[in-house]
């Protein structure tokens, strides 16, 4: 099976740059699954939290009594301030991070696609590198081609699929990495500010690209971790932290409305240079 998957890169090797060889990050187990029937939310955690200890062995909160869900089909922002505690619940959630208390569930297989592709992207060619997580599962040549090609497509990078991951933009690999998980069947995409290091192009290529996943599925979650305003434009809901909580939980519009309530200086949220995005900014 690993020859069928690797035979999917052009030869010959040596023409191409050495890769180290690393296990593939995109897929994760969580401590604990829900029943995987239509009614249940793809994404749930109850009352989380995580702490840990600093250099004088103090306990230090970083999650407190977190609760969320996300239904399938839907793509869902979690946003706040810079070092509110975003990414850690993320990485809570997909199972890097085991919580000091509380429970997560979430349907499988899901994976986490990082903010930086280059930790990720790991083979020599888009082809290549979106088979590569294939390896696991009994397939045939054909199979892992079919998915491959199907996986590129969702993400528009069918037509790059023999070009090398070293001529490819930050966006694009960023899409490979979106690709693999797709590929995979993932039922949950869970995403750390993908578009953080992406100029313009490449930050509506990335967003578009999983918003077309999700609209294309009934089946796939996203939860997409952010501080950019207007990217909830995107959003079919949203969660506000702060300070390790989740203060507010629901539909973009009320989410906002919450934000402008509080009197958030949107100081504190990035924004980007598109004028693509319609965006959507509450001042204090």
């Amino acid at each position: 099976m690993l020859q069928e998957v690797l035979s999917l890169a052009p030869m010959p090797w040596a023409s191409l740059p050495t890769v180290p060889m690393k296990p593939s990050p995109r897929y994760f187990r969580c401590r604990s699954l829900i029943v995987d029937t239509e009614a249940a939310p793809a994404i749930e955690a109850h009352k989380v939290s995580f702490s840990v200890t600093n250099r004088q062995g103090k306990l230090v909160p970083i999650l407190n009594n977190c609760s969320l869900h996300v239904p399938p089909g839907q793509l869902w922002m979690l946003l706040g301030p810079n070092g509110c505690g975003k990414s850690t619940l993320l990485k809570v959630l997909a199972g890097l991070l085991n919580p000091s208390d509380g429970t997560v569930n979430i349907k499988k297989p899901n994976s986490f696609v990082f903010q930086n592709p280059d930790h990720q992207v790991v083979m020599p060619t888009v082809e290549a590198d979106v088979a590569f997580g294939l390896g696991k599962f009994n397939l045939t040549s054909d199979e892992v081609r079919s998915r491959v090609s199907e996986a590129l497509e969702a993400v528009g990078m069918l037509h790059y699929s023999q070009r090398p991951i070293q001529t490819l933009s930050g966006g694009q690999k960023q899409r490979v990495a979106i690709a693999g998980a797709l590929a995979e069947a993932c039922k949950v995409l869970l995403l750390d500010e993908l578009t953080t290091f992406l100029d313009e192009h490449d930050q509506i290529g990335v967003i578009k690209a999983v918003k077309n996943t999700v609209v294309g599925s009934e089946e796939v979650a996203a939860l997409w971790v952010t501080h950019r305003l207007e990217e909830l434009n995107y959003a079919d809901g949203a969660l506000y932290m702060e300070d390790g909580r989740i203060l507010m939980h629901g539909d973009v519009s009320s989410v906002l409305s919450f934000i402008k309530e509080k009197q958030v200086s949107s100081t504190l949220f990035c924004k980007c240079p598109n004028q693509h995005l319609n965006i959507m900014v509450c001042k204090s």
